[in-house]
């Protein structure tokens, strides 16, 4: 039994590991084989933007042909690629055409702009697996499967293997921070929740003692970029604990919770920490996301899951110039102030990810949709 399992970014290498795992539970006997196999880094596969994407064209048109020739080479049984879809669906249509099974993995953002790409996106594949809810409708009937997202099953395992707390002392206040991976990120949002916090600390009088700020970098790169971007804004008398990783144990341990836009929203969603939802971006590319972007209203994943089931957003957003200090104040301070309003928060939350869970898991459903059996 032969799988092409093909995974060209961090967070869809995560998935495919843990689908390789669940394969090779099931059929012990089966080789696996990813780009890793023929020579291709993730770090040199994961590029952001057409600028980066065209300064590296002949190395990606090479990873397409190599990988051609090893789907016709190697024959594998069924060919699963895992979110990447630039690549990814185009070596996925030349497997089917060969009469090789193709699943993908991660629904592209149809749903978000580009609805043209359906009927090439079902061409491509015989079977899609969605993450969110909504996604199977938008394609024929029975070429989509919800198949639940794994986070929800990871998140969970997490939380009962560690058991966090979300309070580590009686009276302590947590407010987790997270301005976002990249540099500009982390230049465009910290100045403004720096001002936040220490606003925070004179209205509701609480001493560093037991209010606590806790930014977890999300890789080595982004916390000296924190610590540093920290260190010269002088006029700060907050003190931050920046720490490397553990995001989700902080959120699950925080009374609430700035995150800038991305899949950290999804994970402070998921342990049910009320957080309001931040991003600041160049005026031309916000100019750019406000015309092609048409099919949802919202862009943290929580609030957009919410909207296509038709019940209250969770999570408030606060973009462009609507990002202020003075808005997020105004949305934190009854979630630090009232237990009742920070109750009424979590439970929004719990409500809105029950859609996300599905019978079984889904890496479990994904395995089941590669038809090996």
């Amino acid at each position: 039994m032969r799988i092409l399992l093909l995974a060209g970014e961090e967070s869809g290498v995560l998935y495919a590991n843990q689908i390789r795992a669940e394969i090779l539970r099931r059929w012990p006997e089966a080789e696996i084989r990813g780009y890793g196999d023929y020579g291709f880094r993730v770090d040199d596969l994961a590029v952001m933007g057409i600028g980066q994407v065209l300064k590296k064209i002949f190395y990606f048109l090479r990873v397409k042909k190599t990988m051609e020739r090893a789907i016709g080479e190697w024959k594998p049984d069924v060919v699963c690629t895992v979110d990447y879809p630039g690549m990814n669906l185009k070596l996925a249509a030349y497997a089917k055409a060969r009469g090789i099974r193709a699943v993908h993995v991660v629904c592209p953002q149809v749903w978000a702009w580009k609805q043209g790409r359906i009927p090439k996106i079902e061409l491509a594949l015989d079977r899609l697996c969605c993450f969110f809810p909504f996604e199977p409708g938008l394609f024929r009937p029975g070429f989509a499967t919800f198949v639940g997202h794994p986070l929800v099953d990871e998140m969970a395992r997490e939380k009962s293997n560690t058991e966090a707390r979300r309070h580590g002392h009686a009276g302590e206040k947590v407010l987790a921070i997270l301005p976002g991976s990249r540099m500009g990120e982390i230049e465009k949002h910290l100045p403004i929740l720096l001002a936040v916090v220490n606003e925070l600390q004179k209205s509701l009088c609480l001493c560093a003692s037991v209010f606590k700020i806790i930014v977890p970098a999300a890789n080595e790169k982004a916390y000296r970029a924190i610590v540093s971007c920290a260190s010269r804004l002088k006029s700060s008398s907050c003190v931050l604990e920046v720490r490397r990783g553990g995001a989700r144990e902080v959120l699950r341990r925080a009374d609430a919770a700035v995150v800038a836009s991305g899949t950290a929203t999804l994970e402070a969603a998921l342990a049910g920490c009320p957080t309001v939802l931040v991003y600041r971006v160049g005026w031309f590319f916000a100019a750019f996301a406000r015309i092609v972007i048409k099919g949802v209203k919202h862009i943290g994943l929580a609030n957009i899951i919410a909207e296509k089931a038709g019940v209250a957003c969770p999570m408030p957003e606060l973009l462009q110039e609507n990002f202020t200090a003075e808005n997020v104040l105004a949305r934190l301070r009854p979630w630090l102030k009232d237990d009742a309003a920070n109750a009424a928060a979590r439970q929004s939350l719990a409500e809105t990810m029950k859609l996300l869970r599905s019978d079984g898991g889904a890496i479990v459903r994904i395995v089941d949709q590669l038809n090996l059996a």
